[in-house]
């Protein structure tokens, strides 16, 4: 099931995507959904609804306020060595807060403090339970499915400090959606699918989830050892390399390109970049 959340007749609705279009489900959300521990796979299925076709425009985040967005920073080699940073022996964890999110088709805001806007496609992974000390044997059970996110930095005020949130959180920079694809419809793990993220038709980003050093299962059971996971909560599971501050001369995204992040049986995220007004 490919699950979507929009704006239909002015109101927030949940939907999931037929062969005809999208039939909505409702105005509960996927965290309410999830927080109630409903099959995902089979509730797209047997539940009735008016099927439409969305406006462009009208998509939201697939989850607005998720419990924690934990992303994962230098989990691919390649992308570690154009970074400032040695290869970590254990996951680089930050941040990310509800008020970043924004939606498929919506403007990437170009703050008016920095102009080094950056790039950076991934997979995030959507749990549907969680808890402590979650074997890796069992950790994939925990998935409710994946989306695609675009962790959009401020490379600037990423690397005031030794700890990157603030670079990470500014206001609509963390697009996320537009689809959340149900984990029995891809690889376990998500694992073999290629990532690519381009700008203005230009690929920049190309690499397959295989090449990830900490895998969906290791990234879940790894951090269940120190923080309880929980149904809803959105693990974004970091970036190949070719971003803009990779480049010589680097290039940092400007008011009116297009960044759009596929993944192979994912789908595709598109965002432009507006400036902040």
């Amino acid at each position: 099931m490919r699950y979507v959340y929009f704006t239909h007749q002015n109101k927030r609705v949940l939907g999931v995507r037929t062969g005809e279009g999208v039939k909505i489900l409702g105005e509960e959300t996927l965290e309410s959904l999830l927080a109630r521990g409903v099959n995902l796979s089979s509730y797209g299925k047997e539940a009735h609804g008016e099927v439409v076709t969305p406006d462009e425009q009208s998509y939201l985040p697939l989850l607005t306020r998720p419990g924690k967005i934990i992303c994962v920073g230098l989990n691919y080699a390649d992308h570690t060595k154009e970074s400032p940073y040695a290869q970590p022996e254990y996951p680089t964890v930050f941040p990310r807060f509800n008020s970043s999110l924004l939606a498929h088709n919506q403007p990437i805001i170009l703050p008016e403090l920095s102009d080094t806007l950056d790039y950076e496609g991934e997979l995030a992974v959507v749990l549907k339970s969680g808890g402590r000390y979650i074997s890796q044997q069992h950790a994939l059970d925990c998935v409710a499915g994946y989306a695609l996110f675009n962790d959009a930095s401020v490379r600037e005020y990423q690397f005031l400090t030794p700890q990157w949130t603030v670079g990470k959180n500014f206001d609509e920079t963390g697009a996320f959606g537009p689809d959340l694809v149900t984990a029995d419809e891809l690889p376990p793990g998500a694992r073999g699918l290629q990532l690519e993220t381009r700008v203005n038709g230009q690929t920049v980003q190309s690499a397959n989830t295989d090449d990830m050093l900490f895998d969906v299962a290791t990234l879940i059971s790894t951090l269940s050892q120190a923080i309880t996971l929980e149904a809803g909560d959105v693990i974004v599971t970091g970036t190949p390399a070719g971003v803009g501050f990779g480049m010589n001369p680097k290039r940092y995204l400007k008011a009116g390109d297009i960044v759009e992040v596929s993944v192979e049986q994912v789908g595709t995220l598109r965002n432009s970049v507006a400036l902040e007004k």
